[in-house]
């Protein structure tokens, strides 16, 4: 494992001599730009390991992605090669739908500690509530990024993360019942405690989320990945394109539904993914991912 490697995978060309908030920022942007949120191993047969040499081999190697235990366990391992203390953290989503948190940790996160002020990294969201940058950890103060606005609240030693939705302007509607819920300003993301976790703990979860026949992950064939200006996101058959802050407070949001045959080609134009085994594609769980 070479950290110059991990570099070259990221395309970060930037300094990383002191472990300061701008490296971090940078770092983060650069990951999440590069390395896919994706759990199409799931869909080609493969077994998704908790391991840091098989998460660098993936991921750095051989040029995949990955969900936020192998993204976050991979970013812990460059930022403590680089100096920053870094403790992990684990989370409970929120699924809108459900009106609820998931009962078990099901997200896996890092504090970093930088200058006696905290901050949450987190490389392994994906999707729209992907943050670009670390964000501070206080409670009820806006955290204005390129995705939007950001903000924690903290309640009885419990963080809660939301992200302000912006609107969307989806020009072919007809393919797309699932995005702008009506009403939702507001979007929940997870919950998290501050007790340091150890990766051991997140093993079980790493087994059922790709076992369990009720998984979002087994349900839905997922692969998102940030842009310079917005994201682009294929779940099951459907290309999702959005591009940020379109006109003044709106999002773009383009939509289309590929093709058994085109599905390959996209992932490899769009999101730089050759799959080793035959992907078959899922998309069968009522829960929106936008």
């Amino acid at each position: 494992m070479d950290i110059k490697e991990y570099f070259a995978r990221i395309s970060y060309r930037g300094s990383h001599n002191k472990p300061d908030l701008s490296t971090l920022s940078d770092i983060l942007q650069h990951h999440v730009q590069a390395v896919p949120f994706e759990d199409l191993s799931i869909h080609c047969g493969e077994k998704i390991e908790l391991d840091l040499e098989a998460t660098y081999n993936k991921i750095v190697r051989k040029k995949r992605g990955g969900w936020c235990m192998e993204n976050n366990y991979l970013l812990s391992w460059v930022l403590k090669t680089l100096g920053y203390d870094v403790t992990l953290l684990g989370a409970n989503v929120y699924f809108p739908e459900l009106s609820a948190y998931a009962e078990e940790l099901d997200h896996l996160l890092l504090k970093v500690v930088l200058d006696g002020k905290s901050y949450i990294v987190d490389g392994g969201f994906g999707m729209a509530y992907q943050m670009w940058q670390p964000m501070e950890l206080i409670s009820g103060t806006d955290q204005p990024q390129v995705p939007g606005v950001f903000r924690f609240q903290e309640e009885g030693g419990l963080w809660y993360l939301e992200k302000v939705k912006r609107k969307q302007l989806v020009p072919n509607q007809s393919d797309s019942t699932s995005h702008n819920v009506d009403g939702e300003v507001c979007r929940r993301i997870y919950r998290f405690s501050l007790q340091p976790r150890d990766i051991e703990e997140f093993r079980e979860c790493n087994d059922h989320m790709q076992t369990a026949p009720d998984s979002l992950f087994v349900t839905k064939s997922i692969c998102s990945l940030q842009t310079a200006d917005g994201i682009r996101a294929l779940v099951g058959w459907k290309l999702t394109e959005m591009k940020y802050n379109y006109r003044d407070n709106m999002d773009l949001v383009e939509v289309r539904m590929l093709a058994d045959e085109e599905i390959e080609k996209t992932l490899k134009e769009k999101f730089s993914i050759t799959l080793d085994k035959k992907f078959v594609p899922v998309n069968t769980s009522k829960l929106s991912l936008f």
